[in-house]
């Protein structure tokens, strides 16, 4: 193992990642959002897909913690159980996609897919209806599949919440949670399958640290207010890391 964090210091391109990972947990701990969108994009430049969700939710199963109690406090606990139990029954058939995909396909869908958000986000969509149990299933389910072939599970869940009347700290605490619960989830599905490979786990141990100090950071922000200046923000960094993560501004 030590020899894995060897390998991992001694990346030439470690400090983008490094960066990338700060600015994906500060937009995380303000929005309860978008490390994935931000840093996916990045590490798939510089490494397979598989590879790439790995080191992301590696490090994403410590960035949340010491949000997590609060989280929990502001939660609809009720709401992630169905999200979840939607999610765990498309997840395989995403993964499946996932370990068949070419790495260019990969980071298209991945681009794609954060500005889909954001542009339904910035033009004003709006789910004016109730959120039902048997809508919440379907909405994970989405997410499940996003989640599994291309590594961002959150924007179906987020897009409806943020869509919907519920209050700022309801839809950043259940995004935290069940984005949290995704991690765990596709990390025990890598596990089983023999995919968890060792460099990659290095990697997203040692991106852990800038994770958790941006979580804190962006909690930090969010206490003080400014929703608005703040989100617009993070919607401006996810769509800097989404249009530069496209295979076209390849050499």
């Amino acid at each position: 193992m030590p020899d894995v964090f060897a390998q991992v210091l001694a990346r030439p391109d470690l400090h983008w990642i490094l960066a990338a990972c700060l600015i994906g947990g500060i937009v995380r701990g303000f929005s309860g959002f978008g490390t994935a969108l931000i840093v996916l994009p990045v590490a798939a430049r510089l490494m397979d897909p598989v590879a790439a969700i790995v080191m992301v939710v590696v490090m994403d199963a410590f960035g949340p913690l010491p949000l997590m109690a609060q989280a929990v406090r502001d939660s609809r606990l009720a709401d992630i159980r169905r999200l979840f139990m939607g999610m765990i029954v498309t997840l395989p058939v995403g993964l499946s996609l996932l370990l068949i995909m070419q790495a260019d396909i990969f980071r298209y869908a991945v681009s794609v897919i954060a500005l889909l958000l954001l542009f339904c986000l910035i033009c004003g969509f709006r789910y004016r209806g109730e959120l039902r149990s048997s809508f919440l299933y379907g909405v994970g389910a989405l997410s499940g599949f996003t989640g599994g072939f291309a590594g961002v599970p959150g924007p179906p869940v987020i897009l409806i919440y943020m869509a919907s009347t519920a209050s700022v700290r309801v839809v950043r605490a259940n995004a935290t949670i069940f984005l949290y619960c995704f991690d765990l989830l596709i990390l025990f599905s890598f596990w089983l399958s023999g995919r968890l490979d060792g460099a990659a786990v290095a990697l997203g141990i040692a991106a852990a640290f800038p994770v958790v100090l941006g979580n804190l950071v962006g909690n930090a922000i969010f206490s003080r207010g400014h929703e608005r200046v703040y989100r617009a923000v993070a919607y401006v960094l996810i769509a800097t890391a989404a249009i530069s993560g496209l295979p076209l501004w390849d050499v």
